[in-house]
């Protein structure tokens, strides 16, 4: 998988106005309240199969959506890893792997994809190898939050800002 998305979103883009979609440019669908069909990116990583499906449903209408990965989510996430109840150990190397991500700042970390039909919503999601390993980083911090993993609120702002 590429690091940066950036070409792959200009490419889709291309392709929507190509193919006469109209294309609304949203925040993350995600996580709306709603029954989801996801594309199986593992398998079929083709924005194009997922398109021509739409296609002949007969939807117009894609749903765009891509998250940049940007500084403030670095400092917001050691800002909590300094709040977390972990070992010492374990925030040194949690704190060295958040700060090896600021090589990604500016990067298209995930591009999304998703159009309605019949009540559900079909989401195609591509996401880089490295903004995975950053989920992992925010499920390891949310784990040793003060309130724990039950009681904590979850880490939205991460997946979601533009």
């Amino acid at each position: 998988m590429r690091p940066n998305l950036d070409s792959l979103t200009e490419e889709i883009q291309h392709y929507l106005e190509t193919e006469h979609f109209v294309v609304y440019r949203s925040m993350s669908r995600a996580t709306d309240d709603g029954r989801f069909v996801y594309w199986d990116t593992g398998r079929l990583p083709d924005y194009h199969r997922f398109l021509e499906c739409a296609l002949q449903l007969g939807i117009r209408l894609v749903h765009f959506h891509t998250r940049e990965f940007r500084s403030h989510h670095r400092e917001e996430a050691l800002e909590l890893l300094e709040e977390s109840e972990m070992p010492r150990d374990d925030k040194r190397d949690l704190e060295r792997r958040i700060r090896e991500l600021s090589i990604y700042e500016g990067f298209i970390c995930a591009i999304e994809l998703s159009f309605d039909f019949e009540g559900r919503i079909y989401l195609f999601e591509l996401q880089t190898e490295w903004y995975e390993e950053w989920h992992d980083i925010l499920d390891r911090l949310e784990d040793a939050g003060p309130d724990g993993p039950e009681e904590a609120g979850g880490y939205g702002g991460f997946y979601s800002n533009n």
